[in-house]
């Protein structure tokens, strides 16, 4: 299936995005959430649908996310006409809006919402994103163009219980490894994603580690 069109409505979409969630993020969710389906199924076994419904979530699915879109509820209708003209059916167009308009963090801290397979492996290489270097890069970005503050030990990092509260606490991007990053590990639909998890999330830790060292000099 030729998601040429996919691949231009996201580079248009998020032309102007600098807080980490611009079009090559989405195209590493992509490849890397195609990459652990296929890991998991034979090759022989993988069906190709699946696969391009896969990718099509991992790029798209920052197009329409609150922290970044203007007005999500109008690009949603221009993906749900896009995705048949790319030739997916009525249900996995319905699949594909779905995941990508309830894999984010936010959306499951005050319910969970349990996703489509195709979905599971976006979300979990969508956490992945967070975690590790590239993580370590985004997470500082979004918290610099969000004007937070690296770090200032009066704000202790809080339990986050419900969305209007994570996106309204006043938060430090150290603070944030601590109130989600940390804890993606555990979230995570497939074995390869916690296993990639772990080994991201244990380079976080000690970048934060030495980070502590150098603060408290």
């Amino acid at each position: 299936m030729d998601l040429s069109k996919i691949i231009a409505f996201t580079q248009q979409q998020l032309a102007d995005e600098r807080t980490g969630h611009d079009f090559y993020h989405g195209k590493r969710v992509a490849d890397l959430a195609s990459r652990m389906y296929l890991s998991d199924h034979a090759s022989a076994h993988a069906d190709s649908r699946v696969v391009a419904i896969i990718r099509t979530g991992g790029y798209l699915h920052d197009t329409i996310d609150e922290k970044i879109c203007v007005d999500p509820v109008a690009v949603i209708a221009k993906i749900k006409k896009l995705l048949p003209e790319v030739g997916f059916t009525e249900l996995e167009t319905e699949d594909i809006l779905f995941s990508i308009q309830h894999l984010s963090f936010s959306q499951n801290i005050d319910h969970h919402y349990h996703l489509p397979l195709t979905g599971q492996y976006v979300q979990d290489a969508d956490r992945l994103e967070s975690l590790g270097a590239i993580g370590i890069a985004r997470a500082f970005a979004y918290g610099g163009k969000h004007g937070n503050l690296i770090y200032d030990p009066r704000i202790k990092p809080q339990k986050l219980v419900s969305h209007d509260q994570y996106r309204q606490h006043e938060e430090t991007t150290i603070n944030h490894f601590y109130e989600k990053l940390f804890h993606l590990t555990d979230l995570m639909n497939t074995e390869g994603g916690r296993k990639e998890a772990e080994k991201r999330t244990n380079f976080m830790r000690e970048f934060v580690k030495e980070f502590m060292l150098e603060w408290n000099v």
